[in-house]
């Protein structure tokens, strides 16, 4: 539970949480008032994927999330040199049984 106190907040994090959950795949939708992402465990051999975490966000902190990650990126670069941005595997074609997008 975050608590605000004046200009500061209090963060709980629960140990269960500071574990944290691997990913190696992210699936991002998004509607008009918010985004999904799943954060998805791809294991080699197997066939089946697995979502092991959901977040859903609204459109404003979708793009601050963005911000953030961009923020961190260049910090982490300027410290380790470039991020090798390997070519993305070839996955089968996923349908998630949304509408076709259109312009």
């Amino acid at each position: 539970m975050a608590e605000e106190k004046g200009n500061q907040i209090s963060i709980e994090l629960p140990e269960d949480v500071a574990e944290g959950t691997y990913a190696n795949l992210a699936v991002i939708s998004h509607s008009h008032a918010e985004f999904i992402v799943d954060f998805i465990r791809m294991v080699p051999n197997v066939p089946k994927a697995k979502v092991k975490s959901r977040i859903i966000l609204t459109p404003q902190h979708a793009k601050r999330l963005m911000r953030a990650l961009m923020e961190n990126v260049k910090k982490f670069e300027a410290q380790n040199g470039p991020i090798k941005d390997t070519e993305p595997p070839h996955f089968p074609p996923m349908n998630f049984n949304t509408p076709k997008a259109q312009a």
